[in-house]
């Protein structure tokens, strides 16, 4: 018999076992073709506005996504190999040597490949579709998405899958030299031994989390951030994993063995179910901390990414809170700019002249306007009145009033906005002919003008504004240098991508002025944050996928290992009920306590370093809940369909 044959006969013989490993590498093709076939979709790039880009962040997706496929494979490929291990020494047994086995393993591998591109492209180009059209829905894009499936994306699959074959015969063939042929037989026969507790180590345990999440509950305005990052950090960091790791080895065990020694311990099937887990501590140590760390990250990736698009709408409208805004020139100029704005089809709704005057900051920026190199070095001080014109236009909750030496910096996107109490007014020195103190009664996370951009490099620095009392500006008025700016609201703004390149090139005709429009950053900020959600979804759809066939392998595993043991008990009389029951709750220990650390984990870090730093949006916390949610309900079909496989395995004559 050839080892083309022998290979033939092995996948059919063990179709079940190879079933496990086909459905990976099925489900590995569909998330790669899927991902990249949108990258060639005519249709998707004629709708974008910025391809060079969409290009750029799906071409380092796909590397990201091709790493993730590769740990998932890989990992699929070291069960299965080692599940395989007693079947490798009856060949070696035989008369084969390691490399003829490496090569029957390498022919099932292109074999499996071979069904699986078939299938996955399939699959994959028709799911492409509907992924292109959930894409164009994030970006706000009326487009319609056709089925392809782009020859490019079929071979960059192709070559992917050809690569992954030879990486797992070198990974087979490693595992193969590695073992002796005595141990080949015995696999399976290596009893786990329970790990020594102590009290004082699943202490440590307790301690390392409570000061992992007191550091982070703290928040980053604390003087443990402030003063001690970078220790901050790395304490955390610690705590998080070290304390993960320590509660499952440690807490965990302390905790069963507290269990046994309870007076009704051998009252129902308790000792059954803690006398299993007891034994697997030590296996299962290293992937209870991978599955809660994991958990934590998915679950983080997907709320940062989700708030982030939210985010962006109406971010966008908070840095460039102007549709178009530019310096005012020369009159001819201003006349020729007015003329385009009001030809191009967008409908003007207001248009305001508005004067600021020039200022030198004399006290320090710092606390007036958090991280100041992101703003000019000069201010521009704005009067009640003008400023107040502008927000009866854009926002009329934004009025002041102000009297006297009373001062308002507009800081938009500070963490820090405040209002100051009458005794606490920091005092604010500017330089015009002379020097001048204002109070500042708030500091206010606004924008007057905002940004100014670019068509091409979009943000590049923004104005620092000082709002001030009326009569406050009259008085310095007289011998200040000034500025006047046109400002422009007009309709449909995010799509005046074309006006405002034109309206740019003429405005910085002049060198220096001062130029802002919302459309140069709209599109980019909208499809960069849509892609980076979508992309944040593949890669945790795969992420999940992995986690999967850890929790699912590792469970499968053990209950072969277990089938004798079962046997034994159903002899003993336990039925079907108690069997299940010991099942459930063995099984039960080793999910919950992942899922609860990785909510934890990921909720405190969300809460108070991302929440608590976009306060102002809405709606956010319960869609950091709602993931966690569906996140909960997919670990619980985990459970649920890893109780039923292990139910039918120990059942199986062993």
């Amino acid at each position: 018999m050839s080892l083309l044959e022998l290979t033939v006969r092995n996948v059919k013989r063990n179709f079940r076992l190879y079933s496990i490993y086909l459905f990976s590498m099925i489900a590995g093709v569909i998330i790669q073709f899927t991902f990249t076939s949108l990258m060639y979709n005519k249709d998707i790039m004629d709708a974008l506005q910025n391809r060079a880009n969409f290009q750029t962040g799906v071409g380092i997706a796909s590397l990201v996504v091709f790493l993730f496929i590769i740990f998932f494979i890989l990992y699929a490929n070291s069960f299965f190999m080692k599940q395989r291990k007693k079947e490798f020494g009856m060949y070696l047994l035989y008369g084969l040597n390691e490399r003829q086995i490496t090569r029957m393993v390498f022919y099932e591998t292109l074999i499996m490949s071979a069904i699986s591109l078939f299938t996955g492209i399939l699959i994959g180009g028709l799911l492409s579709k509907l992924f292109g059209m959930l894409l164009m829905d994030l970006m706000n894009y009326n487009q319609v998405i056709s089925l392809s499936f782009p020859m490019p994306s079929i071979a960059a699959t192709i070559g992917v899958f050809l690569l992954l074959a030879m990486i797992i015969s070198v990974q087979s063939y490693i595992m193969l030299n590695r073992v002796q042929l005595t141990e080949l037989f015995h696999a399976k026969q290596k009893m786990e031994t329970p790990v020594r507790v102590s009290s004082a180590w699943a202490m440590i345990a307790v301690l390392l989390l409570g000061m992992a999440f007191a550091l982070i509950s703290s928040g980053k305005g604390s003087v443990f951030w402030q003063d001690y990052a970078t220790v901050s950090m790395i304490a955390v960091t610690i705590g998080i994993i070290a304390g993960t790791f320590l509660f499952f080895r440690q807490l965990a065990g302390w905790l069963l063995q507290a269990v046994s020694r309870r007076k009704k311990y051998y009252e129902g099937n308790t000792m059954l179910w803690t006398s299993s887990l007891r034994f697997q501590i030590r296996g299962n140590t290293l992937n209870l901390t991978f599955i809660s760390l994991f958990s934590a990250a998915i679950m983080l990736l997907l709320s940062f990414m989700t708030i982030n698009y939210k985010v962006q709408f109406e971010a966008v409208g908070r840095n460039l809170p102007n549709d178009i805004a530019f310096e005012s020139l020369a009159s001819s100029t201003n006349n020729r700019i007015d003329s385009l704005i009001r030809s191009s089809g967008h409908e003007v709704r207001y248009h305001l002249t508005q004067e600021a005057i020039v200022a030198e900051p004399v006290s320090d920026m710092g606390p007036a306007f958090e991280n100041p190199e992101y703003y000019t070095p000069y201010l521009l001080l704005v009067s009640e009145q003008t400023y107040n014109g502008l927000m009866q236009e854009r926002d009329p909750k934004q009025i002041l009033d102000l009297q006297g030496e009373e001062a308002v910096t507009l800081a938009q996107g500070s963490d820090f906005a405040q209002s100051y109490a009458a005794n606490r007014q920091p005092e604010f020195k500017v330089k015009t002919d002379a020097e001048t103190a204002f109070r500042i009664i708030e500091k206010k996370d606004y924008a007057y003008l905002g940004w100014s951009s670019d068509p091409v490099r979009s943000m590049v620095i923004k104005p620092a504004v000082l709002v001030i009392s009326d009569e406050a500006y009259r008085s310095l008025r007289e011998h200040a240098d000034k500025k006047s700016f046109e400002i422009y609201g007009i309709a449909d703004a995010g799509r005046a991508e074309e006006l405002s390149k034109q309206v740019h090139a003429i405005v910085t005709e002049t060198p220096g002025a001062y130029y802002s429009s919302f459309a140069d950053v709209y599109s980019k900020q909208i499809e960069g944050s849509s892609l980076m959600l979508f992309s944040s979804g593949f890669l945790a759809l795969i992420a999940i996928f992995a986690l999967a066939s850890v929790i699912y392998f590792k469970q499968l595993r053990e209950a072969t290992d277990e089938r004798m043991q079962y046997t034994i008990l159903r002899k003993m009389g336990v039925d079907d009920r108690q069997m299940k029951s010991v099942i459930r709750k063995q099984l039960l220990f080793v999910f919950l306590p992942p899922l609860v650390l990785g909510v934890c984990h990921s909720w405190f870090i969300i809460k108070y370093y991302i929440l608590d730093s976009v306060q102002g949006f809405t709606g956010l916390t319960a869609t950091v809940w709602g993931i966690m949610g569906v996140y909960f309900l997919i670990y619980v079909l985990f459970y649920v369909s890893s109780t039923n496989v292990y139910y039918k395995i120990v059942n199986e004559n062993p």
